[in-house]
């Protein structure tokens, strides 16, 4: 029991701890190809133009099932480090409000699980749109990049423009604020986070899915592009300059667009 009691005061390390292993997991998975038949490593190139790389002969796994997976477990290493601060501050809260921990462990399980709901739903649709793109032949079926500048003209313009819309920033700003987020829709209990996870990844979605569209330009597996994604998310929702940065990055992406079709 005194061991127990000793785990829960330590609420918050043992939280970020689990978030650590759960990203470092997902991370890994990719990395080793997520069962698409080839590691990611040997689908990463550096380029600003992938559609411009010769073809690869062959084609990688394309069951419905591990493309959906493929796309959850790189999500949840992409965006989990974005929501900790969410789960962090939930977690306190209501161990604040349970000097035992009594729920908070699963409250705050359940609010992580709602958020990655979310960003399953996102990858089902994900896996659809990129098996219609490789039937189309706009997708490289086994570097899964683009070979149309068009399609990555089209993908990088349409990411650049919401970056300056009024959708992209109410969306952000609900992302950036932690406290603000959980004031207004906090509750207690793993039904209520639940709840609160299904909002918060609405609401990220809303901020950064065309982000994550930009896989089909440079490669749904290219680790470069992952991790450049993922740094993206992590400066726009951390840094104290992160609107304005997110708004640059929509010029950078309208520039990148243009650049594509003429190039």
């Amino acid at each position: 029991m005194i061991l127990i009691e000793a785990v829960l005061r330590r609420e918050r390390a043992v939280t970020a701890a689990a978030l650590a292993a759960l990203v470092l997991l997902a991370w890994a998975y990719v990395a080793q190809g997520a069962g698409m038949g080839m590691s990611a490593w040997q689908m990463t190139r550096l380029s600003l133009f992938p559609h411009r790389q010769a073809e690869v002969a062959g084609a990688m796994a394309d069951a419905w099932p591990i493309l959906i997976a493929m796309w959850w477990v790189m999500m949840i290493g992409m965006m989990t480090p974005s929501a900790a601060p969410l789960v962090l501050l939930h977690a306190r809260v209501l161990r604040a409000h349970a000097p035992v921990g009594r729920g908070v462990g699963a409250a705050t399980a359940a609010l992580l699980a709602g958020y990655l709901c979310v960003w399953l739903a996102f990858s089902v649709a994900a896996a659809g749109l990129q098996k219609a793109l490789q039937a189309l032949g706009l997708l490289s079926g086994m570097m899964l990049w683009s070979r149309s500048a068009w399609l990555s003209a089209a993908v990088l313009g349409l990411a650049g423009l919401y970056q300056l819309t009024s959708a992209k920033r109410a969306c952000l700003a609900r992302c950036r604020s932690p406290v603000g987020f959980l004031t207004r829709h906090g509750g207690s209990g793993p039904g209520a986070g639940f709840v609160l996870g299904l909002r918060h990844g609405a609401y990220c979605v809303g901020c950064c899915g065309l982000l994550m569209a930009l896989l089909f330009v440079g490669g749904v597996m290219n680790l470069v592009w992952i991790a450049a994604l993922t740094a993206v998310v992590l400066l726009e929702k951390l840094l104290p300059a992160g609107v304005a940065f997110g708004r640059w990055l929509g010029g950078l992406l309208l520039l990148w667009a243009l650049a594509t079709l003429i190039v």
